[in-house]
């Protein structure tokens, strides 16, 4: 396992590094814009059965993804609502966390069987400009056992992880000391299904 620090001078590399890895099927410990997570390629059924190894995570558990943009969610949901369309164009890129219907070649690994994905553009962070260089969303479960505190450095990821990844990129500390928000569209609006970093969020849909 590498661990390789990351700053404006070392950027580029650094993310050919990461992508290379992911395409591998490797697993990418790397900052968002809320805690360190834990990424592999959306669409590598090994590498997505690997990470759930590594985490310790059930399998009834689903695994949320990362995307570069809006275009990028329509290719992986069956329709976006008009008020998850809004949602999106208020606070993406940022750390809201939205749950749609999967498409039916979604691997049933992201979906934990539900037939919902959970999405989100990260805000400014290195996860942002890999989702954005990668070209292809990346799951972005946070860098921690299933249980367990979420990391905040490359250094606690390192402790709850000592061979088990293939990359860590050390950004420094995370910003936030919450997970983004997580919602849900339903006929009644939206519903909160973690509190996070984004509040309030329910009064959109009312």
């Amino acid at each position: 396992m590498e661990v390789v620090k990351v700053s404006r001078d070392n950027m580029e590399e650094v993310l050919r590094k990461a992508i290379d890895v992911l395409q591998r099927g490797g697993v990418v410990a790397f900052p968002t814009e809320t805690f360190y997570g834990l990424g592999v390629r959306y669409d590598n059924e090994d590498a997505l059965r690997r990470l759930y190894e590594v985490k310790k995570r059930p399998m009834e558990k689903a695994i949320p993804l990362l995307v570069k943009d809006i275009h990028q969610v329509e290719t992986i949901v069956e329709e976006i609502p008009p008020l998850a369309r809004q949602l999106m164009e208020r606070y993406w890129p940022g750390p809201l966390t939205i749950v749609l219907r999967a498409r039916p070649e979604v691997s049933p690994l992201l979906t934990a069987g539900t037939g919902k994905v959970a999405v989100r553009v990260p805000g400014e962070s290195f996860a942002l400009e890999l989702v954005r260089a990668a070209g292809f969303p990346i799951t972005a479960t946070s860098a921690n056992p299933s249980g367990a505190p979420p990391a905040t450095t490359a250094q606690e990821v390192l402790k709850y992880f000592t061979v088990e990844l293939d990359l860590i990129v050390d950004g420094g500390k995370s910003l936030s000391e919450e997970p983004s928000t997580i919602v849900e569209i339903v006929q009644e609006g939206v519903k909160l299904l973690r509190r996070g970093v984004v509040k309030r969020i329910a009064e959109e849909g009312q």
